[in-house]
């Protein structure tokens, strides 16, 4: 039987003298490593490397890769190789049809997206991709809104008709509802950056018109006159490789979701930096805690400790001037004003 062999480099000739930083790997490395359903690239990486966020480097992606990498699926082996002058990874893969071991003779062209393996938790993401708590300015004002309904009524529930204004849609399409929340302050520049808003439920287009008339499908909470329409997005899949952002960026944390001061692993916070400043979906930035101010003595200048790393953060929604990002090996809480940075390796 033969196997389909992906030799990639771990540490090798592709790094050049600009990638001072050298890869670590764990203390304990495993020799090789079978991938299981509910796996994560953030997962595998770490079983080999400290570094999780440098997993590009671990398999030398190039950009089109990074941002479709379906070529890990349960079943698959990745093998350290210890055997060259630098340490490899090697993919092993087997395809299993009817019974019959079939070689694979090429990373598969096509996948099912529900059976690769997602580069972090879905779970942990899915209801900030299914109904977004957040929204830009321009976004939030320009979207349609519940304008009326037949009853002298102010607020509405499932199986309820409204009309909505403004609102380019077809027959049959799903909407879904928003309330405007908070406003988002950037915190160096005072500008208003975004809206927390609040989903409040789900509506169906039965008439598309200059009036539309829509059909309440569910409601979590009341829906009333006023409240904004967004088109409901299909469920995405978060496949982009976890990597250190082109260029440095540097912001501040603004939100935090779940009614907690203190933000851990798993949780989504929202920063003040978005697409204008360079971030794409799979960035992975880091949060600090303040330094501490330094007791000083008579005639000396005012000084603080360093700042603290505190958590990796793997960004996966991005809008023009903020995104969200789930919170990855917490060591320290997260809290509204940390920073969250990142400098690429070769510019360091």
């Amino acid at each position: 039987m033969r196997k389909l062999i992906i030799s990639l480099i771990l540490a090798g000739s592709f790094m050049s003298a600009a990638w001072a930083d050298t890869l670590q790997l764990q203390d304990q490395v495993p020799d090789r490593y079978v991938v299981v359903k509910g796996d994560t690239l953030w997962d595998i990486s770490g079983h080999f490397l400290k570094q999780p966020w440098r997993w590009p480097e671990i398999w030398n992606l190039n950009k089109a890769e990074i941002k479709n990498p379906h070529w890990i699926y349960p079943g698959d082996v990745i093998v350290l190789d210890r055997s060259g002058a630098e340490p490899r990874l090697k993919l092993l893969r087997n395809e299993t049809l009817g019974g019959v071991e079939k070689l694979s003779p090429r990373i598969r062209e096509s996948a099912l997206e529900g059976e690769a393996i997602a580069s972090i938790s879905p779970e942990a993401i899915e209801p900030f991709l299914k109904h977004p708590l957040v929204l830009d300015p321009e976004t939030f004002t320009k979207a349609p809104r519940i304008a009326a309904a037949n009853e002298n009524r102010v607020i509405f529930g499932a199986g309820d008709t409204v009309y909505a204004v403004n609102l380019s849609a077809q027959q049959g399409e799903i909407w879904q509802v928003f309330r405007d929340g908070k406003k988002l302050i950037d915190p160096d520049t005072r500008e208003v950056i975004g809206y927390e808003v609040n989903y409040l439920g789900d509506v169906r287009v039965d008439e598309a018109a200059d009036v539309s008339t829509l059909s309440i499908l569910q409601a979590k909470e009341e829906i009333g006159i006023g409240d904004r329409l967004i088109r409901a997005n299909e469920k995405a899949f978060i496949n982009y490789v976890p990597r250190l952002p082109d260029h440095a960026v540097a912001g501040k944390v603004i939100s935090i979701y779940g009614a907690v001061a203190d933000a851990g692993s798993f949780t989504t916070v929202v920063i003040n930096r978005g697409a204008d400043n360079g971030l794409e979906v799979g960035n992975i930035l880091f949060t600090y805690k303040k330094g501490i101010p330094v007791k000083g003595e008579s005639g000396e200048p005012k000084r603080v400790t360093p700042p603290v790393k505190s958590a990796n953060l793997f960004v996966y929604r991005v809008f023009p001037k903020l995104s969200y990002g789930l919170l990855l090996n917490g060591t320290l809480p997260v809290n509204v004003g940390d920073e969250a940075k990142a400098t690429p390796i070769n510019e360091r």
